[in-house]
């Protein structure tokens, strides 16, 4: 579950910062008049991004936990 976890964080860390960054590196003006808006992904997008990675990893780790120790439902009678 940790991997699993670690695997959508980095995917989700990945899909938000599409589109954000400079194609040409790290350039500084001086004379511009305030911050360059570079792009990227809108705030809300991002929320939704990382929202859904959270839903995810916890219903894969729900099923995970409520398998039985050989990965099959085991009934009780």
């Amino acid at each position: 579950m940790v991997a699993l976890g670690a695997a959508l964080y980095v995917l989700a860390s990945w899909i938000v910062t599409w589109g954000s960054h400079l194609p040409f590196g790290s350039v500084t003006f001086t004379n511009l008049p305030g911050p360059v808006y570079v792009g990227g992904l809108h705030p809300w997008v991002k929320a939704a991004v990382w929202i859904i990675a959270i839903a995810v990893w916890a219903a894969l780790s729900m099923a995970l936990l409520r398998s039985g120790p050989s990965g099959r439902d085991v009934e009780t009678t």
